[in-house]
């Protein structure tokens, strides 16, 4: 799955999670940890250098996956045509 960091970098994020598709016009929220995920991808980190920083920077429950929480956010930026 490849990411498109300069499609991503042109979405505009708001700290409450909303996200605005300037090349759509389409818009959709995120909670705190996807919002977090999507600064990060627009910033040229890869997947697994986003599930490390998951791992160290929120409080995880005990059996959650980051790199499998990372993998299905992918799996949904790339219905948005964020990730092909």
């Amino acid at each position: 799955m490849a990411i498109q960091a300069a499609r991503l970098r042109e979405l505009a994020l708001s700290d409450s999670g909303f996200v605005f598709d300037p090349m759509t016009g389409h818009t959709f929220t995120v909670n705190p940890s996807g919002l977090q995920i999507l600064r990060w991808l627009k910033d040229g980190a890869e997947p697994e250098e986003v599930a490390q920083r998951l791992a160290n920077e929120f409080e995880l429950e005990p059996g959650e996956d980051p790199a499998r929480d990372v993998q299905d956010f992918l799996m949904q930026l790339h219905e948005c045509g964020f990730v092909k």
